[in-house]
Order: C-alpha cells, then sequence, then structure tokens
C-alpha cells in the first residue's frame, strides 16, 4: 500500500508539474540591440518571466521604428519603442499603451551614447552640423529627437541638417562609406567605431540633457492589454525584479546581455548599462509630449494621461 500510495503521489506531481508547464502563456518581446533591454534579458534567463507563467521569447528588431507595426500584427505582444516612436505611433493612429517603463537617463551614463562624426570630417561645433548628413537609428527615435534638442538648444535649427536612418549594426560600414558624415549613436556601437578609427567623437550631447527621462518603455496594442491584464501584471513584476538584478549585478547582467546583443566579451566587459526603471508616470510621458510638440512632430499631440495602463 505505502509503495502504492509513493506511485500515485509520483504520478500526481508529475501531471501537476505537466499542468504548471501547459499553463505557461506564451508571449514574444520585441527589442533592439542596445543595453536598454538589460530587465528583459535578465527576466528572462534569471527565469523571472517563467516564475510568473510565462514563457517569453525575444525577438531582435533591427530598427526601433518598426516596433509598433510589430504589436499592431500581433508578431510581438510587448514591445521596447522609445518614447517617442510610441507617441508618434499613437499620434499617427495606432491604439498602443505604455505598459511598464525600462530604462531612464542618467547623468553617469550619459557618455554611453554620442554623435561619432567620420574620420576626416571636421566637426567642432553645434554650428558645424547644418549642411551635413547624419545617420540615425531611426527618424523620430529617442537618439534622433534628443540630438535634434540640444541642436536646438545650442542655436542651430534642425531642419538644416539631413538625417538619414541607419540601423546600428550598419553604423560603421555607412560612416567608413562616406555614405553620411556622422551618427547618433549609443555603445556598444560607438566605441566600436571609435575603436576601428572609422571616427571621432564629436560630442557626448545627452550630458546637456535632463536625468531619469525615459529611454525605453514598455508598449502593448491596448486591446490585447486589455483582453490580457493579468498577464500585463506578470510583465511589469518581471521587468521590475529585472531592473533591481541590474542594478545589483553588472557582471551578470553583461553575460546575459552577450546572449541575446552579441556582443564580444572585451566589449561587454567595457560597455555601459543605460539605468534600469520599470516605473514610468504620465510626467516623465508629458515631458517627451512637450519636447516633440517643440519639434513640431505631431498632427494633434497624444494625451499622457490615457497612454499609461497601471
Amino acid at each position: 500500500m505505502r509503495m502504492l500510495f509513493k506511485g500515485i503521489a509520483a504520478a500526481a506531481l508529475s501531471v501537476a508539474l505537466a499542468t504548471s508547464a501547459a499553463a505557461q502563456t506564451k508571449i514574444a518581446i520585441g527589442y533592439t540591440a542596445v543595453t536598454d533591454f538589460a530587465s528583459a534579458f535578465v527576466a528572462k534567463e534569471e527565469g523571472f518571466f517563467k516564475k510568473r507563467g510565462l514563457d517569453a521569447d525575444l525577438v531582435l528588431i533591427a530598427i526601433n521604428s518598426n516596433i509598433p507595426a510589430a504589436l499592431m500584427s500581433n508578431s510581438i505582444q510587448f514591445g521596447g519603442p522609445t518614447p517617442s516612436v510610441f507617441l508618434q505611433a499613437v499620434d499617427g493612429g495606432l491604439d498602443l499603451v505604455a505598459v511598464s517603463g525600462a530604462s531612464v537617463s542618467a547623468r553617469e551614463n550619459a557618455k554611453g551614447g554620442g554623435v561619432v562624426a567620420r574620420t576626416g570630417v571636421e566637426i567642432k561645433t553645434p554650428q558645424d552640423f547644418v549642411g551635413k548628413k547624419v545617420g540615425a537609428p531611426g527618424l523620430g527615435a529617442f537618439l534622433h529627437v534628443l540630438f535634434r534638442q540640444w541642436l536646438i538648444e545650442k542655436g542651430v535649427d534642425p531642419r538644416k541638417v539631413t538625417f538619414v536612418e541607419v540601423s546600428f549594426p550598419t553604423m560603421n560600414d555607412v560612416l567608413k562609406g562616406g555614405t553620411v558624415d556622422a551618427v547618433v549613436t549609443a555603445d556598444p556601437f560607438m566605441s566600436r567605431m571609435v575603436a576601428a578609427g572609422t571616427g571621432t567623437v564629436a560630442f557626448h550631447y545627452m550630458v546637456d540633457l535632463p536625468e531619469d527621462k525615459p529611454q525605453i518603455l514598455y508598449a502593448a496594442t491596448r486591446e490585447w492589454a486589455q483582453k490580457n491584464a493579468a498577464v500585463v501584471t506578470a510583465f511589469r513584476e518581471a521587468i521590475a525584479e529585472g531592473s533591481a538584478f541590474v542594478a545589483a549585478n553588472p557582471d551578470k547582467t553583461r553575460e546575459h546581455m552577450g546572449k541575446h546583443i552579441k556582443l564580444p566579451p572585451e566589449v561587454l566587459k567595457t560597455v555601459l548599462i543605460s539605468k534600469p526603471d520599470a516605473n514610468l508616470t504620465v510626467d516623465q510621458l508629458k515631458w517627451w509630449v512637450d519636447v516633440m510638440r517643440g519639434q513640431d512632430m505631431f498632427k494633434t499631440g497624444p494625451d499622457a494621461g490615457k497612454l499609461l495602463v497601471k
């Protein structure tokens, strides 16, 4: 009888485990190859998604501005657009909502991004960008909008600069080939271009911009978020736990990042990790709305108060 009981108990446990595994909700998360997604990388590798019933796949998307379309097609359920890409998509008629923060600007990390001028191109002052062609990792994306804002604050009309879209992985080749005079970029790509002699950092322009402003946020379609409120909550909790892990374990975080953005070990050791922050407020979104409205980037202008799911 004792052996029979043990056999029944073992079978019951096996069924329970199988049921638990089957109950995992499949989600796909779109990301770009930058350190702002460290909290998601950690949540995947450390099992923070899994323990909340989420079977998460991370999907690399080359250009950030493609993330809203991927969300609308349901090829991903969560995506990490920059706030500017998110707000422009909403202003253009896409019914998206923000569900969590990912990363924020921080003075200690400001030199992890900048504008790299091609070797041989003289750019010494902000005025030198007038008439130049500058590559950006997504027109209307975070780095592009903030660089335009920096130009405005330095007295330069950004309309006198020609911007073209260049994905992070192709920046070195495009810059080296002379297609553009400079690129607005971030580490690890910035450091690799400089080390290769392709260009030099003209300005760490984000040093002059405010701290604790969202760099990446996680979004979903409103319809999907409303139908899957429990999944949204589980996702947000996993990202929050991932953010805390990133802040406390930079070395392990770099190890996880290497699996998803394919950086060589020597680069991983020195790359700056964007400041993680799963919190996101309406005021933070309003700041972005004001910056973008000042650059005439909206048709009407979204209402930040209606875009954040709690």
